[in-house]
């Protein structure tokens, strides 16, 4: 169940590339982007990637999107997203069905309500809904209706209707899922390719499997408690990988990615269009 042995304070952003055939995620407080046996080391919080080509990734840090060379590490700021704002730094991201990228912001110290989600789209950033404590659960549904994403900090799922033809959102959020007074955080989530919606809850050591209308249809046990964001890879996308954070815990496994085989497919991971 142990994917890598490596102890992130705050594992997150996991990204299966579909052409290398490999697991990327991130340690934001450490400032690192990892594949196994390898990190890359930064001056900024980094946190979230999708993928251009088999060599790039377009990489969001504390005041934008960047093009990532992984040949040579090298990187270059192709949108700039609060980069004045010295509150604040990415979090959750992935990218939609039209080659766009998502990307939360939050507070360093989760300041209330000091974070926003944004989007980059054909060169365009854009922001789609603010006053945001804790991005989190960005992902799409696989036909392209609908995206989901949260606050953590208030235990509530949202749905968003998206336009079928450039994918900018239509009309208000919804709320999809509420879980109430719990005792942990809905944290990153991914859509298989069901629709069934995976989500990682910080403080409870799993991932939940939630079906299109909502109902809770499984839940995967992992060893480390505070669970951060899942991702479907492997070679016919029926591995479930998971991050998680070390940060403020002395578990063995806390902070360690992980993997099991599950009963579902996943999305491939969309591709950026630049």
């Amino acid at each position: 169940m142990i994917y890598d042995d490596t102890k992130c304070t705050l594992g997150e952003g996991p990204l299966w590339h579909p052409d290398r055939g490999e697991l990327f995620w991130f340690d934001i407080l450490s400032k690192r982007l990892h594949i196994k046996g390898r990190h890359w080391q930064f001056d900024r919080h980094v946190s979230a990637a999708g993928w251009i080509d088999d060599d790039t990734l377009l990489m969001a840090d504390s005041i934008g999107l960047h093009i990532m060379n992984l040949a040579t590490g090298k990187t270059e700021q192709v949108a700039a997203i609060e980069d004045d704002n010295p509150v604040t730094r990415s979090n959750d991201g992935r990218a939609d069905p039209w080659g766009g990228f998502w990307i939360g912001t939050m507070g360093l110290n989760a300041e209330r309500g000091a974070g926003a989600i944004y989007r980059f789209y054909k060169g365009e950033v854009r922001k789609l809904h603010a006053g945001i404590t804790i991005s989190n659960a960005i992902c799409f549904a696989p036909d392209g209706a609908c995206a989901y994403f949260c606050d953590t900090t208030t235990r509530k799922i949202m749905r968003q209707k998206l336009d079928e033809i450039d994918g900018w959102p239509v009309g208000d959020a919804e709320v999809w899922l509420d879980f109430g007074r719990t005792d942990w955080g809905p944290d990153g989530a991914v859509v298989d390719a069901s629709g069934n919606f995976w989500n990682a809850q910080w403080g409870a050591n799993r991932v939940a499997c939630y079906a299109p209308d909502g109902t809770l249809t499984q839940t995967v046990a992992f060893p480390g408690v505070q669970t951060s964001c899942p991702a479907f890879g492997g070679p016919d996308l029926k591995t479930l990988f998971c991050t998680s954070a070390a940060d403020g815990l002395i578990g063995d496994d806390d902070g360690k990615t992980f993997a099991t085989p599950v009963d579902a497919v996943g999305q491939a991971e969309h591709q950026i269009i630049l």
